[in-house]
């Protein structure tokens, strides 16, 4: 949604630009159909981090106060990057598979049906 000041001579910067953020970059995670979070995790994370990184090291700080999340099948679980599918190869960079500044990550675990068993 495009956003018009009121006014033709305002002028602002986004505060939100990637250098803003010391050689980091935004990415938000998502578990969907587990609303126990209400929306998307950020972090700030260098580039050169690899998915097995964001995924053993990061999420578990937020995510893994859900009960569900030690149950979590890695390898059924399904990912996407910016709303298309995505296969994550966790030696990677996120820079290197496409994840940039203000990417979204949700994963969804089919096995799993969210806080006693109320997936929405």
């Amino acid at each position: 949604m495009s956003v018009r000041a009121i006014t033709p001579d305002y002028k602002v910067q986004a505060r939100d630009r990637v250098e803003n953020f010391h050689g980091n970059q935004i990415v938000y995670v998502a578990w969907d159909h587990h609303l126990m979070f209400c929306a998307p995790f950020a972090y700030a994370l260098p580039p050169t981090m690899t998915f097995a990184e964001l995924r053993d090291q990061v999420m578990p700080e937020a995510f893994g106060l859900h009960e569900e999340f030690p149950k979590i099948n890695w390898e059924t679980t399904t990912w996407l990057l910016d709303n298309q599918p995505f296969t994550p190869d966790l030696n990677q960079s996120l820079k290197a598979q496409g994840v940039g500044h203000k990417s979204v990550l949700r994963f969804q675990t089919p096995e799993l049906t969210g806080f006693q068993g109320k997936a929405v």
